[in-house]
């Protein structure tokens, strides 16, 4: 049964994109998917690429309707442009004529923020992300990993109660995903927010989730869930020693090489 106090919900939801030209078939990326995320949850979808798992994302979000089912985000459907919620994709989106700490301001901004909270709230921010003394430089100026800072305590400051995550730290190199990981969860920790986090890291989904979802192939369905029991604060630096770590992680593994096997 869906959990009616659940921050977000998706009810039987159906998604046919329809490709132009009269001769096209419709292509379904998600076929009767159900699933509810509670408050403060931290919930990974993995699956074989192209199974929907952005897709589920953009509903969240309202930048696309379902082609069937309900979408919806506590307790209300979602049937435009959900400006509640906080998106954080693969770019860091950063705009490169405002200086960094302008760039983290930005969504305050545009909910009316008075100046001096704003630039408070984006200062305090920045200083647990490292970025101290980068406030005035401009998107080119920094690093990967500094503008994937940037970009995330500037959806953060927004103060959304959920997240959506696709990918965020696929572009980085390894020991920098690692350490933006560590980084995530304690600013996670600071106002549990609900994320909805797209990765194809088995890993990365471990070491930050409370539960895992997994997704077939085209069309995408919900495979089987699975509780993280391992306990928090979590040390992602050294998640393979935890005892739970590989028996989750070759289930998780099994589920997606019979997906990939199955195309």
């Amino acid at each position: 049964m869906a959990d009616q106090a659940a921050a977000v919900r998706l009810e039987a939801v159906y998604k046919a994109f329809v490709p132009r030209g009269r001769s096209a078939q419709p292509l379904l990326a998600l076929e009767d998917v159900s699933f509810d995320a509670r408050p403060g949850e931290f919930v990974s979808l993995v699956g074989p690429s192209g199974c929907g798992k952005s897709t589920v994302l953009n509903l969240l979000a309202g930048l696309i309707q379902p082609s069937a089912g309900r979408v919806v985000h506590h307790g209300r459907p979602v049937t435009g442009i959900n400006t509640e919620v906080g998106y954080i994709t693969q770019d860091d989106n950063l705009l490169p004529w405002r200086s960094m700490l302008r760039n983290v301001e930005y969504g305050l901004e545009l909910r009316r923020v008075p100046k001096a909270e704003r630039r408070r709230r984006a200062q305090e921010f920045v200083e647990l992300v490292g970025l101290k003394g980068f406030e005035n430089h401009y998107p080119h100026e920094l690093s990967g990993g500094m503008r994937k800072r940037a970009g995330i305590v500037r959806t953060l400051a927004y103060d959304s109660d959920v997240v959506l995550m696709d990918e965020p730290f696929g572009p980085l190199d390894a020991q920098t995903r690692v350490i933006l990981q560590d980084e995530l969860l304690k600013l996670w920790e600071l106002k549990r927010p609900t994320v909805l986090f797209v990765t194809h890291d088995l890993v990365e989904a471990i070491a930050l989730s409370d539960r895992i979802i997994t997704f077939t192939c085209r069309p995408g369905r919900i495979k089987r869930e699975y509780e993280v029991r391992l306990p928090r604060p979590r040390d992602v630096f050294h998640i393979h020693d935890v005892p739970q770590f590989r028996q989750l992680y070759d289930a998780l593994w099994d589920d997606i090489r019979m997906e990939i096997a199955a195309t």
